[in-house]
């Protein structure tokens, strides 16, 4: 990481535009050409600026632009891409006006769009539940002519209403909503500053390079480093836009807006003010990021809000003032449960660690994955867990330090993952192990993966299955992304324009084998909720290609005899375990229900009649369910309840059994 950032300052003093440190510098057009150079200087697979890649990134921008190719025509298209093409010559003078130039003709298309909507939802209108419509758009022609253009956004508006009416609302409301959705997504796109423009394009061309590769602007990379450290400084809620309203979803215990009392979920804030006696500001039709900018703040200062709240008796506005402080956002952190069972006259205690990300503060005493996962086994030690099951079915990555130590928990010591990367001149490659001799769970482990389950949950369950360690169960593959990332702040130790994300390298497992593409293959598979064909990384645009190295396991990694022993998993075991879960899977009605709706998925994937819709029992069921506000308590328990879950422990148990037969 050392010679890593190094690289990029080296970079950095090249472009003397990007090396100021005062407060309040904005992102500009200038700064597009040198950060494009960071990104070539650093990237694994991609390192001059070719015509493909001015290509790709023109592509990307126009996704952005119009991602269901519904407001531009092909003739806007074709202009667009010829306006384009010129700023990869211009930026290098600090110029980005094609920029400006596709924002008028995306603002003059969306206008059109808007005014068309309106005429549609007239006094006359009446919902066609004949209409069908295509919802596989992202790859479809942009339409020729204005009127193919309109014909196309016709049935949207039948779906977007339908979708109101099953929401509960009445024709009235439906409509009025709907109009009011297009009529906000026109402003946010006059809205659009220099900042914002320059942003989306440094993504865009990011994102030529490959799926993973990113460009985070400031309200970005204040996210990630939250989402990485669990920990922000505000009110303590989370929030949410609904039709133009800055929605209370969430308050997190401890928090300010928890402990003042005064606040409730579904509360709507329409004005925020600073300080004792700073201007209130209307945040009505205001875009969520900058209602975000304006609430969160340094610990210790005030915020005062103007709130709306729904009563029986119709609708109350009060004032409130808040005090900042640091939160703690534990729910997002690791968590265990316990589950007792018992089978015959054996009684069995299985403890479930649901681990979401690896997160990681960066600081040497602060919060990380690795620390709390250490904590909880501690716990199951304590608690005399027969067996482990640990959930990574939501897990898409995060501190590859964190998952070589997650891993090293269950062997002794031993390679875990073997990195690559195109900026080490030697072409050497990195290897990391875990050195910490202790085996801190000696017990049964099942891990529980998916198609969302990716990159460093990817190592730990690869490196444990390669080490026979644990058994893999859940989907066929997880997501498949074998590539490694790395954060560094625009300009460097100071972000005030934000962060690139590039990816420096890929990664390999001990059995040899890149996780790119091919993921983690499970011993032991179950229908999971998201098992569509197309979620995967192979199926992403530019995914970088897979290889494979020679196994580089180590020997010292097992443990055969003493308080530290652990079992290795062999393919008997396997095959008697995929049995007996196969049978429970076939006869259980929640998996069938899986299976049920991940057909019913593929099937309405492109196309989907309105009738249909209107008449699916089940939607409405979902809308409501997804209304309804659960305590945290409740939360639990309806994951405790999920099929795969249940089936994990079902399998840890059948291990269990095994074992105690076979000794």
């Amino acid at each position: 990481m050392f010679v890593l950032i190094n690289l990029i300052l080296v970079t950095f003093f090249s472009y003397g535009q990007l090396l100021s440190t005062s407060s309040g510098i904005q992102l500009e057009c200038q700064h597009i050409f040198p950060i494009q150079q960071v990104f070539l200087s650093q990237h694994y697979g991609v390192r001059e600026l070719s015509p493909e890649i001015e290509m790709r990134t023109i592509h990307r921008y126009l996704i952005r632009l119009d991602p269901n190719r519904m407001y531009l025509l092909e003739s806007d298209r074709q202009e667009l891409e010829k306006k384009l093409s010129d700023i990869f010559k211009k930026v290098s003078k600090g110029d980005c006006e094609p920029l400006f130039q596709a924002r008028k003709i995306i603002a003059d298309r969306l206008r059109d769009r808007v005014n068309f909507v309106k005429k549609v939802l007239n006094k006359n209108f009446k919902l066609d539940k004949e209409v069908e419509i295509d919802l596989d758009r992202d790859k479809a022609p942009y339409p020729k002519t204005k009127e193919e253009a309109e014909g196309i956004l016709k049935k949207y508006i039948h779906l977007q209403v339908a979708n109101q009416l099953l929401s509960g609302n009445t024709l009235e409301e439906a409509k009025e909503r709907v109009v009011k959705n297009w009529e906000r997504v026109l402003k946010k796109q006059l809205e659009m500053n220099t900042e914002d423009l320059v942003a989306n394009f440094l993504d865009a061309f990011a994102q030529s390079l490959d799926p993973h590769s990113t460009f985070m602007a400031r309200d970005s990379s204040e996210d990630f480093r939250i989402h990485m450290s669990l920990s922000l400084e505000g009110i303590g809620a989370s929030l949410s836009s609904q039709d133009g309203f800055t929605v209370i979803e969430n308050l997190f215990p401890g928090g300010p807006a928890a402990k003042s009392g005064l606040l409730e979920v579904q509360d709507r804030i329409i004005a925020v003010g600073q300080g004792e006696d700073g201007p209130m500001e209307s945040v009505v039709d205001m875009d969520l990021k900058d209602v975000v900018r304006k609430i969160r703040g340094p610990k210790g200062t005030k915020v005062r809000l103007k709130v709306l709240r729904n009563l029986p008796e119709g609708k109350s506005t009060f004032n409130i003032t808040l005090v900042r402080d640091k939160i703690q956002l534990d729910e997002e952190g690791a968590q265990i449960f316990f589950q007792e069972r018992s089978v015959g006259k054996k009684n069995y205690k299985i403890a479930i660690i649901r681990l979401p990300s690896f997160y990681n503060d960066g600081k040497s005493n602060g919060r990380s994955a690795a620390k709390d996962v250490q904590k909880l086994i501690e716990r199951a030690n304590n608690e005399k867990a027969d067996g482990l099951v640990i959930d990574f079915s939501s897990n898409g990555g995060g501190s590859l330090d964190d998952a070589v130590k997650i891993a090293g928990l269950f062997i002794a010591t031993g390679n875990i993952v073997k990195q690559t990367t195109k900026a080490d001149p030697m072409g050497l490659k990195t290897v990391l192990a875990d050195k910490d001799k202790k085996v801190h769970w000696t017990k049964p482990v099942v891990i529980l993966v998916s198609r969302l389950s990716a990159s460093a949950s990817e190592i730990v369950a690869g490196a444990l299955q390669d080490y026979r360690r644990a058994i893999v169960v859940g989907s066929e593959h997880t997501f498949g992304k074998g590539t490694v990332q790395t954060v560094i702040d625009i300009p460097p130790m100071s972000g005030e324009l934000g962060s690139v994300k590039i990816t420096v390298g890929s990664f390999y497992i001990p059995g040899g084998y890149s996780t790119q593409h091919r993921g983690v293959v499970s011993d032991i598979t179950f229908p999971g909720r998201f098992d569509l064909e197309e979620m995967s990384e192979k199926d992403l645009e530019y995914s970088l290609p897979p290889s494979k190295l020679a196994p580089f396991l180590s020997p010292e990694a097992y443990v055969k005899s003493g308080s530290e022993k652990w079992e290795v998993v062999t393919p008997e075991a396997i095959k008697t375990l995929v049995k007996k879960s196969s049978a429970r899977v076939e006869a259980s009605a929640e998996f069938k229900k899986i299976r049920n709706d991940l057909e019913k998925m593929v099937k309405n994937r492109k196309k989907i009649k309105i009738k249909e819709l209107m008449q699916d029992p089940e939607r409405k069921e979902e809308i409501a369910k997804s209304k309804k506000r659960l305590t945290p308590q409740e939360k639990d328990e309806e994951y405790l309840k999920r099929a795969d879950i249940q089936e994990s422990v079902n399998i840890t148990i059948d291990y269990l059994t095994y074992l105690a037969e076979k000794s």
